[in-house]
């Protein structure tokens, strides 16, 4: 039967297990994204928003589709990045449409890709390349790691979070440098840091810097239009890069 959300439970465990972190099991599948929670830099209102968002996906979704695809959905800062296999264009534009409409939802990305469901073997293996990024994340100095949720879709490893230019560098070098990593896509908003080491809100239509060996490597980067919100973060930069060969 065709599933939602479904990782490779086994597989999953383990490599947050070999990589220190802790992976949310719901229903029987390890949920979407990893990310160490003690170090989170979310408010709590923050995080239970993001949990709601993603608990109304998973209905939302399966609604939609009644069975069909394979869909995953990862809200960070209230933002949703949906990622997985759905048999049309119809149902990618449904999903996200669904999607959009649940409240509290700032922003969407969707990554959905009209193509056959990806196999148990190939998810599986999506896990263990997450645990290895979140490995050697947690290994970079400089690196807030607890502060990015990772995951991983058909060799595609997507950051989110909110990061100072100098994290966000730090952090994509690390994940471009990770065996198996085929692209890497930052759903972020960009940080200031003052003199004095405090963070400072997001920039209002602050994008992340690309230096020139990332242009080089044809760094792509796409704002994400958000309704007005008060009190609302920065628009969602997107983007994607190669790994390093």
């Amino acid at each position: 039967m065709k599933s939602f959300c479904m990782r490779g439970v086994g597989m999953a465990l383990a490599a947050a297990l070999l990589s220190g972190c802790a992976a949310a099991v719901v229903g029987g599948a390890v949920g979407t994204g990893v990310l160490l929670s003690s170090a989170d830099r979310r408010s709590g209102d923050t995080q239970q928003a993001d949990q709601a968002i993603e608990t109304a996906a998973r209905e939302v979704v399966a609604q939609t589709l009644a069975g069909r695809g394979h869909v995953n959905v990862a809200s960070y800062y209230r933002k949703a990045l949906i990622t997985g296999e759905v048999g049309s264009t119809q149902d990618r534009l449904q999903v996200e449409a669904r999607v959009r409409a649940i409240p509290g939802v700032q922003g969407v990305v969707n990554e959905l890709a009209v193509m056959p469901e990806s196999s148990a073997f190939q998810r599986s293996n999506d896990a263990f390349i997450t645990s290895k990024v979140r490995g050697r994340l947690v290994g970079t100095n400089g690196v807030p790691s607890g502060a990015l949720k990772v995951l991983t879709e058909r060799g595609t490893t997507y950051l989110m979070g909110r990061l100072t230019a100098t994290e966000l560098a730090l952090a994509t070098d690390a994940v471009r440098q990770t065996e198996g990593v085929q692209r890497v896509v930052r759903v972020v908003d960009l940080i200031v840091e003052p003199a004095s080491g405090a963070l400072a809100p997001p920039v209002q239509g602050a994008t992340p810097p690309a230096p020139a060996t990332e242009a080089a490597n044809g760094v792509q980067t796409h704002p994400v239009t958000q309704p007005a919100i008060v009190h609302a973060p920065a628009p969602i930069q997107v983007q994607t890069l190669p790994p390093v060969k």
